[in-house]
């Protein structure tokens, strides 16, 4: 099984949220399933858990609730006041009420570990980087040095630092974390593959931000190369780019497109071609736009030229990193990269008719071409409640946002 890394499980996390899954149920699973695990290592009687002050404490704060029989003692360093999510607060503050042994650590001389005869470590999760130090590093010091058998929460905490805790055992959720070893035990808290399987918000986090010191061209410089039957479709989809956030977006377009579409924003770049139409002349301009940019977006508004396909041909083997639609997408033309066909474009390039199936029954079929064809295929068209696919032949996502106003013409364009 594939490990997920932190940066992914905080989207999953935030897509869970987003289906109505929250995170304090999520953390009672969690903690639920580690106490069940604690207790089919009969640990003894005397339980110390070291716990930080975020979500990694808040699971071990739930087992401390599930392992009441046991004689618990939990360790915060740090106060309590300063507890980083409400999620682990509010377990905290369950504790407190119910009149558990809770002790704010703040030197590691507060650390009575020689009485207990299990460790639950709890101080850090996956989300850990650079050196530790100060209490933490003691904390973890201690730990290593009490001779008590030790149960990691989520990873050994300090993992890929400085400083790690050397557990006898490692009790994961939902999935490996990089560098847990096979002998890790990894615990279902409850999230369904459809929570992986449909997009949510959570998914913008892992697309790269600007930075404050970020100069222009950083977010991105787009080449779209479309239109000359038609003017709107390279005009949408260089909009959109720039709508989504790209610096600097050029639209290579037929002479009898370019000045329309430079009426449509001053932020455009316009590159005129030769003909009303794209041929082969163009090659060694579109060659040197094709250096000067990070993506190309080609095909729409094309048309069906017999030169333009022949200038297809020897343009698409050219783009590093590519997104081919509308009239690029043709069966004898070397696809790469990105293709975005709908369903009749897909049957299209692939012989394949996917009409009359279920998502469901599309995702094979799906899957195998673009396994095949080595591409990432988005396949756009609304059924149930699936408005597209993406898959690059190993996972296969989902979104559910479409709705009835994208019929209207251009929107493909768009979402290419």
């Amino acid at each position: 099984m594939r490990s997920i890394s932190s940066e992914e499980m905080n989207a999953l996390d935030a897509n869970c949220e987003y289906f109505g899954l929250l995170p304090l149920q999520l953390m009672e699973n969690a903690g639920s399933a580690l106490a069940r695990e604690v207790r089919d290592r009969k640990p003894g009687e005397q339980i110390a858990i070291v716990a930080g002050r975020g979500n990694n404490g808040g699971d071990a704060f739930v087992a401390a609730r599930h392992l009441a029989d046991f004689k618990v003692t939990i360790y915060l360093l740090g106060r309590s006041r300063d507890i980083a999510t409400e999620e682990a607060k509010r377990n905290w503050e369950i504790l407190e009420h119910l009149g558990f042994d809770l002790r704010e650590v703040r030197d590691s001389s507060d650390l009575h570990l020689q009485e207990c005869d299990l460790i639950l470590d709890a101080i850090f999760g996956t989300g850990v980087r650079g050196t530790i130090k100060g209490l933490e590093a003691a904390a973890i010091d201690a730990i290593n040095a009490s001779g008590k058998t030790v149960i990691s929460v989520d990873v050994p905490s300090g993992l890929g630092t400085n400083i790690a805790v050397r557990s006898d055992l490692v009790v994961t959720f939902h999935k490996s974390k990089p560098g847990l070893s096979d002998r890790a035990r990894i615990l279902d808290i409850g999230i369904p593959p459809q929570a992986e399987f449909f997009v949510g918000p959570g998914d913008l986090r892992l697309v790269g931000r600007r930075g404050s010191q970020s100069h222009k061209g950083d977010s991105g410089r787009i080449l779209v190369i479309g239109g000359g039957p038609y003017t709107g479709a390279p005009a949408l989809s260089a909009m959109a780019a720039l709508r989504a956030g790209a610096d600097v977006v050029t639209v290579a377009t037929p002479k009898s497109a370019s000045s329309t579409i430079a009426g449509f924003s001053p932020n455009l770049i316009v590159q005129e071609l030769s003909d009303d139409h794209l041929c082969l002349d163009d090659l060694d301009v579109l060659k040197a736009q094709i250096a000067r940019h990070d993506v190309v977006v080609m095909g729409m508004g094309l048309g069906s030229n017999s030169e333009t396909h022949e200038a297809l041909a020897k343009i698409i083997p050219l783009c590093p990193k590519t997104v081919i639609d509308a009239d690029a997408l043709l069966p004898d033309l070397p696809l790469q990269g990105i293709v975005t066909p709908h369903l009749g474009e897909f049957k299209r390039i692939s012989g394949l008719s996917l009409s009359k199936e279920s998502y469901h029954e599309r995702l094979a079929p799906l899957m195998g071409y673009a396994r095949e064809k080595s591409l990432v295929v988005l396949l756009k068209g609304k059924i149930g409640p699936v408005s597209n696919l993406i898959t690059d032949g190993e996972t296969v996502r989902a979104n559910t946002n479409g709705n009835a106003g994208m019929t209207v013409g251009g929107t493909g364009d768009v979402l290419a």
